[in-house]
């Protein structure tokens, strides 16, 4: 069984990713990544230890009935037996063998001194469990690859041995033989030595699975693959125990792109960034911003230099065209942007700069003063796109005139902390008092705000607030600093960033609340 050609990309994210620290997965959230992985056209996806917890085992189960792969291979990963039991008679070989998995990745001791300190066996009786599992599951059907768990370290502590682990599988019928960093302290040059020592003792296919402690996970599984290797595993999104494994997308993405190895289904790479963005959605872990190929970063442009030489050729501050990878070159505005970065953004908001100096010099000196006051529009996009609105077409877009609003917070007999915010605003020519109770003066202003606006503007119930970040700017002044807010909304179909500037938390909620409905209704509006 060989998919995809002469290469096999194997993710491991429901197993060894799911051991990163505060990631919890149930059995649904299981199924939706594994589908999720297909769809990027991973080779093989490794389910889990069927038979050493229910949760596996159930996925299992649930995944021959409501799994319908059409790229990938599900694997199950367990061990070799016991030491002096039999391999048909093992339970845990027993629950590979049922767990509807075609193929099996078996977990198998090569260093040495794990084997005689943690497994309490000798190495003759290592090499036996070994053979006896592989060869037992190829006779039922299945198909085999080994992890040999600590190869690296026990290849320098006793070669001869780790090498002899390597081919008594292979012999027994391993398809693979993947050499595991598990404790991931090897650098590029050193697994290349090993990789082509290993082919060219044992003549074993070879895979790499390599952890990212020393920062050379994605560059050691590549290492590896120019020494040879036709196996690589890793996690979508680098997840893994500690500072986690290599991440596919990365690796694959490398692969394809810059060596010209197709090792995905034709196209499917343009999948890498929405689905790296929908696991993380999944395992509730924001997604790293500066992650190579598919974070919102990876082709952010902030320096008024880039952005001039963009202006001219995109490709002339870009490793490549971010849309093979399914992401998008982003402007930023900040302190930093010149002229051209102004036009390149106003252009990606819909409005031509090109023939207006006197505008957007304009611009530019108008937020280089605001973020001096501590305004930031790089994450910000909605609320620049307002101040570019008012600058191009002479005033501020509005949809409703505050007069007042005040919130008050008070703490009742029982002990909770009540809080209640009255707004009172004029909208489509009718004036609207209103007040609003939630557990904070942010959440009580914010209820006010939408139940008067959404009296004229029935929209704004569909509006809601995802995201809340708070920013104590000059920490020195102590309870005295400015405050930035910086509040994501959505009406369902897209989502929108807007920031507040104030001398305190409520005064600048107030801004980036008003700016996100504000945006809101312009958007539905215009």
């Amino acid at each position: 069984m060989d998919l995809h050609g002469s290469f096999h990309v194997y993710d491991t994210t429901l197993r060894d990713g799911a051991q990163q620290e505060g990631l919890n997965l149930s059995v649904a959230d299981k199924l939706s990544i594994a589908r999720q992985l297909d769809g990027l056209g991973v080779g093989y996806i490794e389910g889990g230890w069927p038979g050493s917890n229910p949760k596996d085992t159930e996925f299992f189960r649930r995944a021959s009935e409501e799994l319908d792969l059409r790229h990938a291979k599900l694997a199950a990963f367990g061990a070799t037996r016991r030491a002096g039991a039999k391999a048909a008679d093992d339970p845990l070989v027993a629950a590979l063998r049922d767990s509807g998995a075609g193929v099996v990745t078996l977990v198998a001791k090569s260093h040495d001194r794990h084997v005689e300190l943690a497994l309490r066996t000798t190495l003759e009786e290592n090499l036996a469990m070994v053979r006896d599992t592989v060869t037992h599951l190829r006779e039922e059907g299945q198909t085999v690859f080994l992890d040999a768990e600590h190869f690296f370290d026990g290849y320098r502590a006793n070669r001869a041995y780790a090498l002899e682990v390597l081919r008594t599988a292979a012999e027994a019928g391993a398809e693979v033989v993947a050499l595991c960093d598990t404790n991931g302290g090897m650098l590029p040059d050193w697994v290349s030595d090993v990789v082509l020592d290993v082919i060219e003792t044992t003549g074993a296919r070879v895979g790499i699975h390599a952890h990212n402690d020393s920062g050379c996970a994605v560059a050691n599984s590549l290492a590896a693959v120019a020494a040879g290797a036709t196996h690589v595993q890793g996690c979508i999104n680098g997840y893994g125990e500690r500072t986690g494994n290599a991440d596919l997308v990365t690796v694959v993405a490398n692969l394809e792109l810059k060596l010209d190895r197709a090792v995905l289904p034709q196209g499917l790479l343009r999948e890498a960034t929405r689905i790296a963005h929908a696991v993380a959605e999944v395992t509730n872990v924001p997604p790293a911003s500066r992650q190579p190929y598919v974070g919102t970063s990876a082709f952010a442009h902030k320096a008024g230099l880039h952005a001039s030489a963009i202006k001219v050729d995109p490709n002339l501050y870009q490793h490549l065209d971010p849309l093979v990878v399914g992401n998008d070159m982003r402007l930023l505005v900040s302190d930093m942007a010149g002229r051209a970065s102004i036009e390149l953004k106003g252009k990606e908001l819909g409005y031509d700069l090109s023939d207006d100096r006197d505008l957007v010099t304009r611009v530019t000196d108008r937020v280089k003063k605001m973020e001096q006051g501590g305004y930031t529009f790089e994450a910000a996009d909605a609320s620049f796109e307002l101040l570019l609105a008012e600058e191009v077409e002479g005033a501020r877009p509005s949809y409703f005139d505050v007069e007042s609003w005040r919130v008050i917070t008070e703490t009742r007999t029982e002990g909770d902390a009540i809080s209640e915010a009255t707004v009172k605003l004029r909208a489509e020519g009718v004036r609207y008092v209103v007040t609003g109770e939630g557990n904070g003066p942010v959440n009580a202003l914010d209820a006010a705000l939408r139940e008067a606006i959404g009296q004229a503007f029935p929209e704004v119930a569909g509006f809601e607030l995802i995201d809340y970040k708070v920013r104590i700017l000059d920490q020195g002044h102590g309870t005295d600093a400015i405050t930035r807010v910086l509040i994501e909304t959505t009406d369902g179909e897209s989502t929108w960033v807007t920031v507040g500037v104030g001398a305190n938390v409520i005064e600048a909620s107030w801004g980036a609340l008003v700016d996100g409905l504000t945006f809101g209704l312009r958007r539905h509006h215009r």
